[in-house]
This record gives C-alpha cells, sequence and structure tokens, in this order.
C-alpha cells in the first residue's frame, strides 16, 4: 500500500541541508517514491493511506553505531565506576549469568526504547553466548541492523567469562553465515572482538580475514576508551591501542572503533589515513569519567564521527537526543561556543553515521528512492522555541527534544510507533518480565 505523509516540514539531512515546508512524502513499499509540494487536490485523489501531521516535523531515523542491546537489564546496577572496575566487578558476571531467557527480556527492553526515542538503525555489540536470541529480537523488531557476537578468548578481568579462539571463530563465521544480509539486506553481521585486552592477536586478525566472506560487513571494536586501559595496552604491546590495530592491519574503512578518546597524534593520522570511523558515546564517556574525545579536531582531519548511546549501565538511557546535546555541549568550554552546531550534531546522528555504515544509498536522509527510516517529531510545544526560522529547527531538535516529542516512528516503511504507542511491545508487560529475570540473573550472579 502507497502511504502518504503531510507535516508541517520535512528536514532531509541531505547534500544541500533542505528544510521543506509545504511539501508531503511519498512511500510506496519501503522506498520514499515522492517529495513533492502539497496540493489539495492531488490529497483528494491519493489512493492510500494518508497521515496527516500538519503540526510534526519529518526527520530521517536517527542512526546508533555503538550499542549494547544485552547490557539494557543492567540499568542502574553499575554506576559510579571507572571503566576496568565496571566490567571486572558488574558488566562481566552480569553478562556471563545472561541465559536465553534474560538476553531476550534485555534485548526487547533495549530496542522499545531506541525504536521509541526514534532510532531506527543501530550497530550492536553483543555478548558471549546467545547471540542467535538478539539477532531474532532484532529480526521480529524490524529494526535495521548490523550485530555480532562479542568475541572474548582471553580475560584477566573475569576469567569465567571467556571462550577459545577456535571456539570464537567458529561461532562467529556460522552466525555470519546464517545472519549476515538477511531480511532483504536489513540485517547485517558486526564482527565484534571486544577489546584489546581480552582478545588475542590470533583472533583479531583471523576475524579481520573472516570479514572478507561477507561482504559488507562491519569490524567493531572499543578501542582508547580509558587511561588505564591504554596504559595497559601500551604495558604490553608497546605502542599505543589504535597503532597496535594498525599493526595487525585491522584498520580500514569498514572498522568502526568506539570512543576513542585517549589517542595521540600518530593515532589521528592512522584513523585519517585509513578512513576509519569512530562511535563516539559522550555520555557514557562522563559516566565512567573516561574523558571527553577531542571530536572537533577529527572532524577536521575529516574523520568520520557518529554517534552511539552505548549500553544502558554506562549512561542510564539509549537516548539519542541524550548523546546529541551532551556531543555538542561538553566540547564548547575547550573549543568555544560556536563548535559543534545543532546541525553538524544532527547531520552526525543521520547522514554521517549512514556513512560510517556504508548505508548512505539506503538511508540517513530524507530523499526519493531511499528507504522509508523516518520519525515525526511534535516540536511546537511551549518547551522548545518559538520561533520558525529554518536554522531554528536544528535548535529544537538537538537542544530541547526528547524522546517524549517523537510521536511516529517508520522503519521500511512499516509503522512501528504510533501516537508514542510502540506497535510491537507491551511497556507493562516488559517491566514486569524485566524484573522477574532481572531477579532469577542476580541470583545467579550471588551463586556463581
Amino acid at each position: 500500500m502507497k502511504k502518504l505523509i503531510i507535516p508541517k516540514q520535512i528536514v532531509c539531512a541531505d547534500s544541500d541541508n533542505r528544510i521543506l515546508n509545504n511539501s508531503v512524502l511519498e512511500i510506496t513499499g519501503n522506498t520514499i517514491t515522492g517529495i513533492r509540494e502539497y496540493n489539495k487536490k492531488d490529497i483528494n485523489e491519493f489512493n492510500g493511506e494518508i497521515l496527516n501531521a500538519e503540526n510534526l516535523t519529518l526527520i530521517p531515523g536517527f542512526i546508533q553505531t555503538h550499542i549494547h542491546l544485552c547490557q539494557t537489564l543492567f540499568r542502574g546496577l553499575a554506576d559510579d565506576l571507572e571503566l576496568l572496575d565496571w566490567l571486572q566487578q558488574k558488566i562481566f558476571p552480569f553478562e556471563n549469568a545472561l541465559d536465553k531467557s534474560s538476553l531476550k527480556v534485555s534485548i526487547q527492553i533495549g530496542i522499545n526504547e531506541l525504536v521509541r526515542g526514534g532510532t531506527t538503525t543501530i550497530l550492536d555489540m553483543g555478548t558471549l553466548r546467545h547471540q542467535e536470541i538478539i539477532f531474532e529480537e532484532l529480526i521480529d523488531s524490524g529494526l535495521r541492523a548490523f550485530a555480532g557476537k562479542c568475541m572474548i578468548d582471553k580475560n584477566d578481568l573475569y576469567t569465567k567469562f571467556k571462550s577459545t579462539t577456535r571456539e570464537e571463530l567458529e561461532s562467529v563465521r556460522e552466525l555470519a553465515g546464517s545472519f549476515h544480509s538477511t531480511v532483504d539486506g536489513k540485517i547485517k553481521y558486526g564482527f565484534a572482538p571486544r577489546f584489546v585486552l581480552t582478545s588475542t592477536e590470533e583472533l583479531l586478525k583471523e576475524t579481520k580475514e573472516i570479514m572478507k566472506d561477507f561482504p559488507g560487513s562491519i569490524f567493531h571494536t572499543h578501542s582508547s576508551e580509558n587511561k588505564n586501559e591504554t596504559a595497559e595496552v601500551r604495558k604490553r604491546f608497546k605502542m599505543e591501542n589504535i597503532e597496535y590495530f594498525d599493526s595487525l592491519d585491522l584498520i580500514d574503512e569498514h572498522t568502526v572503533l568506539a570512543h576513542c578518546i585517549h589517542i595521540n597524534e600518530n593515532e589521528i593520522d592512522i584513523l585519517k589515513n585509513r578512513k576509519a570511523r569512530i562511535a563516539h558515546c559522550p555520555s557514557s564517556n562522563l559516566k565512567l569519567g573516561s574523558g571527553i574525545a577531542n571530536v572537533p579536531r577529527l572532524l577536521k582531519e575529516g574523520i568520520s564521527v557518529s554517534l552511539g548511546s552505548d549500553g544502558a549501565p554506562c549512561n542510564n538511557n539509549l537516548s539519542a537526543f541524550t548523546e546529541m546535546k551532551l556531543a555538542s555541549l561538553i566540547q564548547k568550554p575547550f573549543h568555544g561556543p560556536s563548535v559543534m552546531n545543532a546541525q553538524t550534531i544532527f547531520r552526525m546522528a543521520t547522514i554521517e553515521a549512514a556513512k560510517a555504515l556504508h548505508l548512505e544509498n539506503e538511508v540517513g536522509s530524507i530523499e526519493e528512492g531511499k528507504k522509508a527510516d523516518l520519525a515525526l517529531l511534535n516540536l511546537e510545544t511551549p518547551f522548545h522555541p518559538l520561533g520558525n526560522e529554518k536554522g531554528n529547527i536544528y535548535s529544537k531538535i538537538v537542544y530541547s527534544a526528547s524522546k517524549d516529542d517523537v510521536i511516529h516512528v517508520m522503519i521500511d516503511g512499516e509503522w512501528v510507533v504510533r501516537d508514542r504507542v510502540s506497535l510491537k511491545y507491551d511497556v507493562d508487560e516488559l517491566y514486569h518480565h524485566g524484573k522477574e529475570e532481572l531477579n532469577k540473573l542476580l541470583k545467579r550472579v550471588g551463586n556463581a
């Protein structure tokens, strides 16, 4: 069935940064097939579903390039710790205790929160076991995603949470064979060694080799997040984190590195020359006390930077709005109030994130021929700037909007949220099921 959306305005995030008034959007199947001037006669003759959203702003769905859906169940249980303690004392024991039931509801709660907040595409790092559950839930939800099993073949922080190198490599090859480029390409594989300190050289190098058999896949890992982490990398390998990755030929345009806070000039050159992608997670970096990435410098060098919420226990929400606002505000004391303006940030959450995942020909902007991954926001309230200037729309979205302003969300031409309500999940059911599974998980951790 064809669909027609009549919004107040369309924020395209295209190469011209068009903001269209008095326009309508036509969708056929899962594709945007028309953007044209509003004409009442055409509307009266339209044969399909019409959404009159004349007070709403239509935007591309947000794209988050670093998420841990498996951790959603742990929200609020790992506060006020630095990274390595956070992993050792809380996150690794919790992830180790996940079974299929607790993992399933964790994924569902996370997806519901993301989609309800206007996020339509993610790059997710899974956990050590039961990755098939994550793929099944992603497929069932309709979300567009890269995802992959978290790979760990050594672990001095928590020795119970690891596997052998051979088992890891065999399992990811099997998972990628089963799920990469499925659901008409909506689901793709992200090969995800956890980080340097839990990955052998063999695991890292052979994972990159396996990727060659799965065109369009992503190499996704953490890098240079915490000073203690980078000090340990330096101690073990006599080089910095990104320098080590580069020595193994791991970094290229299909590499997405989460964080990259503590990096030197040589590493910046490596990132630039290898065309690596960086996922910036400001709320996680602040809450864990990890630091602030020099994003203005990275952007100046032409390095791809996009945004991610990371996992719920290192920021306590999965909101693209939170990440956008913080990504702008935390840079201004160091680089001046004009840096990281709202338009730049909005593009980082949409089209630049699509480019990071090589999806820019499919999603990330509102243009004819692209997939209909969209969100409609109500920005006409007293909680937003009251002016109607075109440039002000970015200020509204980045500095004052929240998930509460998301009214409708569409992925691949299908509505997944209508009138602020998920068409997939029952929130009360998620809450009670989540509590039940969390209590069981905590007992398993206590008895371990």
